[in-house]
């Protein structure tokens, strides 16, 4: 929906900790169909927007390998151009990557395959004989990853509507974004509670899930109700800012 925010509630700094593993995840509360959002930029807290995407997140029910499997593919337009796109297959139950196939207008392309321990970067595959740090470093992390259990930090939209919050809890969650670093914790503490004002004035109850890193803030408002990410906050540095928003409906 697009939407904007009422009221908030913080809470006092976090005391208890989940560390997120297949039992704590519940699929169901993924829903099949298309998700877009607004992604936008503000070089300034109250500068005009700019460097606008829409990214659409298609998820549907289906079958890899003769696995059940999630399948998530993204779109992300900027302006009049397509300048990414992903298919992500994940473990139904577990939601634990099973392949992930991604293309960059300006990098190229790269593909993971986690059942079949395989990768590759723009078509040419990775081996222990790589040793560019930009074939030998994406080989090593992924052979961690396929040796434990993960989330697809590419899909960190898709991956928050699968946890049960509750207030003053940090979720460890063990992300890993094919193609980049191996699998690491990283903490996403619920802050507070705060209240977003849909269609017809309807007030959607959120949590405020905040990931912090030097230099870096996110703010992410999940509904209490549906589970979905509704919208992010993220502080990069001191003077820009981006956000998302999600689109209650378009074409």
């Amino acid at each position: 929906m697009l939407i904007f925010s009422l009221a908030f509630n913080f809470s006092s700094k976090a005391q208890d900790s989940v560390w997120v593993d297949a039992s704590k995840v519940k699929t169901s509360y993924l829903k099949e169909g298309a998700h877009r959002y607004l992604v936008y930029f503000k070089m300034g807290k109250d500068a005009a927007r700019s460097r606008p995407q829409f990214w659409t997140r298609s998820i549907t029910f289906g079958n890899f390998k003769g696995n059940n499997a999630i399948i998530v593919k993204q779109t992300w337009d900027d302006r009049d151009t397509i300048v990414h796109t992903v298919t992500s297959v994940n473990d139904k139950k577990t939601f634990a990557p099973l392949y992930h196939q991604s293309w960059w207008k300006q990098r190229g392309s790269s593909e993971f395959d986690f059942m079949a321990k395989t990768a590759s970067i723009n078509n040419v595959p990775l081996t222990d004989a790589d040793t560019t740090a930009n074939r030998k470093l994406p080989w090593k992390a992924f052979q961690t990853a396929i040796n434990q259990y993960s989330l697809n930090w590419h899909l960190d939209l898709e991956v928050f509507p699968l946890l049960a919050y509750k207030l003053k809890t940090t979720y460890m969650i063990p992300f890993y974004e094919p193609g980049y670093l191996a699998p690491k914790f990283e903490a996403y503490t619920v802050t507070g509670t705060a209240q977003l004002n849909g269609y017809d004035n309807i007030k959607v109850e959120c949590w405020l899930l905040t990931h912090e890193a030097k230099g870096y803030k996110e703010v992410f408002w999940i509904s209490k109700k549906t589970h979905e990410v509704l919208k992010l906050e993220n502080e990069i540095g001191k003077d820009r800012w981006r956000y998302k928003i999600k689109l209650g409906f378009s074409v």
